[in-house]
């Protein structure tokens, strides 16, 4: 077992940050850690590194608690990135290299091309190749990744993920966050955090389960968001959709009749995005 969390707690003063966490990572499997900003997530994360205190619980990687020997066998990358701005793409390689011990390795073409220049000098799509190429480079058999694809194209994600599913394949495990929900269909397993616990988790298909949502088609989609805004009731947009999560057909259709509106009205399938808004809302009131 790569990660091994049992019941873990982390307190902040009276603010609890994480509450009675559970979690496992093995070998070869992509585990995805989704939930709203403030969720836990990354204080999570910084528990499993040891770079948190855990209050009550306990955490094993490899098997034994975080320490400086279990670190050497894992490669991570921070929301931050972790690059010394100042210092070249080149220079930064070199000191993760001498970290871990290794010998000089040669660079991507993309990287290859800017090694010379500071970072702060570079895209963020690149920052983000050099950091996850530094969190790779001593062939990691557990890599953690803190949101690794914020701000970045959707070319540059994808091979970001290309990158990430050839860990996997070679025995890697991987733990990622990702506020990129689409991603979440790249998981072997997902983990639904909100207000610091579990509250759903297993395949994509097993989170979504039975959630239900209503789409309203009409050339008045704008008026229609409106009037669906109005009635409080928690709408969104697909392109020109607008949908509605966790309501009947029949509120939606009251809703319109007494903003004088007409429109196709249909149930359908909950998207993940609106399934954890609804389970993110039920977690509020049980808390």
């Amino acid at each position: 077992m790569a990660i091994d969390v049992r019941g873990v707690w982390r307190n902040f003063g009276a603010f609890t940050a994480v509450r009675d966490m559970s979690l496992h990572v093995r070998s070869g499997e992509i585990v995805g850690l989704i939930g709203a900003n403030g969720a836990g997530k990354t204080t999570l994360i910084r528990m499993i590194l040891g770079l948190e205190a855990v209050d009550r619980g306990a955490i094993d990687v490899f098997g034994a608690p975080p320490s400086r020997h279990t670190l050497r066998r894992l490669g991570y990358m921070p929301q931050s990135l972790g690059l010394y701005q100042e210092l070249s793409v080149r220079q930064n390689v070199e000191f993760v290299a001498e970290a871990f011990g290794l010998s000089e390795q040669p660079l991507p073409e993309a990287l290859e091309a800017v090694a010379a220049r500071p970072v702060r000098e570079i895209g963020l799509g690149l920052q983000r190749r050099l950091a996850f190429h530094c969190a790779l480079s001593h062939r990691p058999e557990l890599v953690i990744l803190d949101e690794p694809t914020s701000g970045v194209d959707p070319l540059a994600r994808t091979r970001l993920w290309d990158t990430i599913h050839d860990q996997a394949d070679t025995g890697c495990g991987v733990l990622v966050t990702t506020h990129y929900l689409q991603e979440a269909q790249q998981c072997t397993r997902l983990v639904l955090m909100s207000h610091g616990r579990p509250v759903a988790r297993g395949t994509l298909a097993d989170i979504i389960g039975g959630q239900r949502a209503v789409a309203v088609q009409t050339a008045e989609w704008a008026r229609t968001f409106e009037a669906l805004m109005r009635a409080q009731l928690p709408v969104t947009l697909d392109g020109r959709v607008v949908r509605v999560a966790g309501v009947s057909t029949a509120d939606v259709r009251r809703a319109l009749d007494s903003a004088g509106l007409r429109a196709a009205v249909t149930e359908v399938p909950a998207t993940l995005e609106e399934t954890m808004v609804l389970i993110d809302r039920r977690a509020a009131i049980e808390s």
